[in-house]
């Protein structure tokens, strides 16, 4: 299983935190994303990181009608750091 790193804006971080949002849509040319993968999204705000992440595990992946080279992944969040709290 492979782990990735990627950025994540401040109002998909806290949708995620919240349990709004348990999908991603990502463009996969650089990554070849796997069900059983690990996601470390690292928010960043206005060009900076804040410290805060969420770690997740890809449970599905699609790219039904996704531009080339686009998935979606659904996701089960196994860790959360947010500094706010």
């Amino acid at each position: 299983m492979a782990q990735h790193s990627l950025k994540i804006l401040p109002e998909y971080f806290a949708a995620i935190k919240d349990g709004r949002k348990t999908f991603e849509i990502r463009d996969s040319s650089d990554r070849d994303f796997k069900v059983g993968d690990t996601v470390k999204l690292n928010q960043l705000l206005a060009g900076i990181y804040t410290w805060d992440w969420v770690v997740v595990r890809i449970t599905y992946i699609c790219d039904y009608q996704q531009k080339d080279n686009y998935v979606v992944f659904g996701f089960e969040v196994i860790k959360v750091r947010d500094l706010d709290e």
